[in-house]
C-alpha cells in the first residue's frame, strides 16, 4: 500500500489544477485516470477544444466556396481532422507533462474503486495497487447518455460528439437525434463541412428553454442553413442496412423513416460514477445519479469532496474551474467561497451565428414577478456585423426597470461569445445597463452594439 497526502480521481479541470496546487505546496498526489486519451479533461479532448477547431474549419469552407462537390468537402473535412488530432494530442500531452513531470505527483493510469473512505483500489494494466490518502476527490466527469431505443446499441453507424469526432468520413446523410444546443451546434458544423443534416427533437420546438422570438430566431437561421428541423417526432427504431441506417420516428401521428450514413445521438451526458463503488467510501448519491455535496463541494464523507459534471451541477469547463476555487479555498483556510455565491454562469453555442446566453429570460424575469423592460436589437443593425457578413441574428437584453440592473441577456450574432462575457461582469458587479449604453467602445466592433441594444 502506498499514502498520499492526497488522490485525485480523473484528469479533468478541477482536479489537475488542484493537484498543481497541492503539489506546489509540498504534498503528495496521486492523480488516477483511467483513459489516456483523457489527460486534462473532457474539453480538451473531446468536447470545448476539438469540436470548436472543428466549427472552426467548417466556416473557413464554407466562406471559401459553396460551389465545391461532396467529395471536394470531404476531403478537406479529412484534413480537418488532422488539424484536430494534432491540436488535441499537444494539449493532452502539455497537460500530462505538467502533472507528470512534478516530483510531488504520481499519474497513475488505471481505474479507481473505493475501500473506504480513505482506501482507493486502482486497477492498472499490471497490476492492482492500493493507496491511501487523508483527502481523496472525485473529478470522473460525464458520460453520454444513449436512450433505450432499438437498434442504437452496439451500432457501428451511430455514435455519440466523441466518437463522432473521430470519424475519419465525412457522412453524406447525418441524422441527429436531440435538439439541444449540442446537437444543434454539431447540425451546424456537419452541415458546413457539407452533410445533408436533419434533426429530431421529440420536443415541440427547438430550444424551447429560451422565449419564443429567440427560440425562433434560431430555428429560422438554423433552418436557412438547410439543416432540417424535425419537432414534435419519437423515434422509435433504428435498422442497420449494408452502409447506412434506417430511422423510424413519429410525427404528427404519421410513421415516417429516414435513411442516413450516421446517427449522432445527442440526447444529454449524466455523471460517471461506474466502477467508483462510492458506497464503501460512505459517499451519497442524489436521486439524479449525481454525487451528492454540500455547498462547499463535500460529500457526505467528511473528508472526500467532488468536483466537476460528476456532481451534477452545470457541465462547463470553467464551472469545473470554479469548484476547484471552492476547494482550494478550504483546504488553504483563505476562502469561504461556495456554490451559493456562485455568480451568473454564461453560455455560448458555436453555432453560425453563435448564440450566447447569461442571467435570466424574458419569461423567467416575468414568472418571478419582475418589474421589467426589455431591451431589443436586429444583429443587421450593426456596422461589425455588416462587414464580417453575418447581418443574422437578434440581441436582447432583460433590466430591472426599479433599479436599472441587468438581470440577462441572449445574443445571437458574430462574436456574441466574446461580448456575453462584458454583460456578465455587469451584471455580477451592480452596474447599471445606462454603463454599457453610455460606454466608449472601438469601431468597428461587434460590442459597440451595446451602446444600441441598452438604449431604451
Amino acid at each position: 500500500m502506498k499514502k498520499y497526502n492526497d488522490i485525485i480521481i480523473g484528469f479533468g479541470k478541477g482536479g489537475k489544477t488542484l493537484a498543481g496546487y497541492l503539489a506546489s505546496t509540498g504534498r503528495k498526489v496521486a492523480m488516477i485516470e483511467m483513459d489516456k486519451g483523457m489527460y486534462g479533461g473532457t474539453c480538451i479532448n473531446v468536447g470545448c477544444i476539438p469540436s470548436k477547431s472543428l466549427v472552426t474549419s467548417g466556416l473557413n469552407l464554407k466562406k471559401g466556396g459553396a460551389a465545391r462537390t461532396f467529395e471536394q468537402k470531404a476531403a478537406l473535412y479529412a484534413d480537418a481532422m488532422v488539424e484536430k488530432r494534432r491540436l488535441t494530442s499537444m494539449l493532452r500531452q502539455k497537460n500530462y507533462a505538467k502533472l507528470a513531470d512534478s516530483p510531488n505527483i504520481d499519474v497513475i493510469d488505471g481505474r479507481a474503486s473505493f475501500l473506504s473512505n480513505t482506501l482507493v483500489e486502482v486497477k492498472t494494466e499490471s497490476a492492482v495497487l492500493t493507496l491511501e490518502a487523508e483527502h481523496i476527490f472525485i473529478n470522473t466527469g460525464s458520460a453520454s447518455f444513449i436512450p433505450p431505443i432499438p437498434g442504437l446499441k452496439d451500432n457501428p453507424l451511430v455514435h455519440d460528439s466523441r466518437s463522432l469526432m473521430e470519424l475519419d468520413h465525412l457522412p453524406r446523410r447525418l441524422a441527429i437525434i436531440g435538439g439541444g444546443y449540442i446537437g444543434l451546434e454539431f447540425a451546424s458544423m456537419y452541415t458546413n463541412f457539407g452533410s445533408q443534416v436533419t434533426v429530431l427533437q421529440d420536443l415541440p420546438a427547438f430550444a424551447p428553454r429560451e422565449d419564443q422570438d429567440v427560440s425562433e430566431t434560431l430555428t429560422k437561421l438554423l433552418t436557412a442553413k438547410g439543416i432540417k428541423l424535425l419537432a414534435g417526432t419519437k423515434v422509435s427504431g433504428v435498422k442497420s442496412q449494408e452502409s447506412s441506417a434506417l430511422i423510424s420516428y413519429t410525427q404528427d401521428g404519421q410513421e415516417l423513416e429516414l435513411e442516413v450514413e450516421a446517427i449522432l445521438v445527442a440526447t444529454g451526458r449524466r455523471p460517471n460514477l461506474a466502477g467508483l463503488n462510492l458506497e464503501a467510501a460512505g459517499v451519497a448519491v442524489t436521486s439524479r445519479g449525481a454525487v451528492q455535496t454540500d455547498a462547499f463541494l463535500k460529500t457526505t464523507a467528511p473528508n472526500i469532496w467532488a468536483m466537476g459534471d460528476v456532481t451534477g451541477n452545470l457541465q462547463f469547463t470553467y464551472t469545473s474551474l470554479d469548484d476547484y476555487r471552492i476547494v482550494k479555498g478550504q483546504l488553504s483556510g483563505q476562502s469561504s467561497y461556495d456554490l451559493t455565491q456562485r455568480k451568473n454562469v454564461p453560455f455560448s453555442v458555436f453555432i453560425d451565428p453563435p448564440f450566447s446566453r447569461v442571467g435570466l429570460s424574458e419569461g423567467e424575469a416575468r414568472a418571478a414577478g419582475r418589474q421589467i423592460k426589455v431591451a431589443r436589437l436586429p444583429a443587421a443593425a450593426i456596422p461589425k456585423a455588416q462587414v464580417l457578413r453575418q447581418p443574422n441574428g437578434l440581441l436582447k437584453a432583460v433590466i430591472d426597470e426599479p433599479t436599472g440592473l441587468i438581470l440577462g441577456a441572449a445574443l445571437i450574432c458574430e462574436e456574441s461569445y466574446e461580448m456575453i462575457n462584458l454583460i456578465k461582469l455587469a451584471m455580477d458587479n451592480g452596474i447599471k445597463y445606462t454603463a454599457l449604453r453610455d460606454m466608449i467602445f472601438t469601431h468597428p466592433t461587434m460590442s459597440e452594439s451595446l451602446n444600441d441594444l441598452f438604449n431604451v
